[in-house]
């Protein structure tokens, strides 16, 4: 029997009982649609205490859309995107980015899922020239695909690169909670202060039910974005329950609570894991996911009690993810389990 709660990632974690609570405050009578209601605003103002009372906060029900219809309002149909080879734009759209704004992706090869200056000028040519697409966007991934966090230097870096040379920089902050939390930084010194123009805030991975937000700090930016969020059928009429979520994670650090334990459960499972013959970690644990080589036969007979996934079958790596609500005894039981199946 699969384990209700296994590591294949953070999506199939449950809601946090403060989000639930919150939508279920939210449930009862009337308010106008579409975003014109209080919890709307007062979730908007809670970003604003955040990030800088000039931000434009626009939300979205899901992830792919935060990030494609950021990446519309930054560029025509001949720009093209910089991003990592491991991006989730390149990787795991289904191919949404170019469908709906007609960019290229332009990527980069790495190692450990974040690019650097070298790469970006790489792909950095052809400006100006009437047979090439412009490079107009750097889209980097914070926590990366591979688990990894960018440093505060390695951002101001492409930030400072970016504006010098005309180009904006997207963060697609799917985990920016796990990685300001393993950085020690607010979210606005971990996003806005470093450069970003526009930020795809993840809600989903930690504890919501469902929704993400859309952050300008570049707030030219965000002058038609209403109409691109309804044209990309992402406006939701009752947008309270989307806007309630945030409102409750933005209360009272929820947000970084609900980081802080999911990277310490990962960080255990990444410590009793060294204890084990057999098995290679590639990487060092920083945020909320370890990547570990293991036998191949070994990865069917554990697949039998936990769900997840095979990152790369040709190295036999696997990628395990902790949640909000992962439990230390979830931790021992699968590393009781893993030694069982290598003996």
């Amino acid at each position: 029997m699969i384990k209700s709660r296994s590591f294949a990632s953070d999506n199939n974690s449950g809601v946090h009982p403060q989000i639930l609570k919150a939508i279920a405050n939210a449930g009862s009578g009337h308010v106008v649609a579409y975003g014109s209601d209080n919890y709307t605003d007062r979730a908007v103002k809670k970003f604003r205490t955040i990030f800088g009372k000039d931000t434009e906060v626009f939300f979205v029900f899901n992830g792919t859309a935060a990030n494609v219809l950021a990446l519309a309002a930054m560029t025509k149909s001949y720009h093209a995107v910089i991003c990592s080879q491991f991006a989730h734009l390149h990787m795991d759209e289904c191919g949404a980015p170019e469908k709906f704004t007609g960019n290229k992706l332009l990527t980069i090869p790495t190692l450990d899922g974040k690019i650097n200056l070298e790469g970006i000028k790489k792909q950095f040519a052809g400006q100006g020239d009437q047979h090439h697409v412009q490079a107009k966007v750097i889209s980097i991934t914070q926590v990366t695909e591979l688990g990894t966090v960018y440093s505060v230097k390695e951002i101001k870096a492409i930030t400072k690169f970016a504006h010098e040379n005309d180009l904006y920089v997207h963060m697609d902050g799917a985990r920016i909670a796990n990685a300001a939390a393993s950085l020690g930084l607010g979210l606005k010194q971990a996003t806005r202060d470093l450069g970003i123009d526009v930020l795809s805030f993840g809600g989903t991975k930690n504890g919501l039910l469902f929704g993400e937000a859309v952050v300008f700090f570049n707030t030219k930016l965000a002058h038609d974005f209403k109409f691109i969020r309804k044209q990309g059928m992402q406006l939701a009429s009752k947008m309270r329950f989307i806007a309630a979520q945030f409102d409750e994670l933005l209360t009272d650090d929820l947000w970084l609570r609900n980081a802080r334990h999911s990277n310490r459960m990962a960080q255990l499972l990444y410590n009793e894991l060294q204890n084990i013959p057999g098995i290679k970690i590639p990487r060092k644990t920083v945020a909320n996911s370890v990547f570990a080589q293991i036998p191949k036969k070994v990865i069917s007979k554990l697949q039998k009690e936990y769900f997840f996934y095979v990152w790369d079958d040709e190295k036999s790596e696997v990628r395990w993810m902790t949640s909000f609500d992962t439990q230390e005894e979830d931790i021992f039981a699968f590393v009781r389990a893993l030694r069982k199946v290598l003996k």
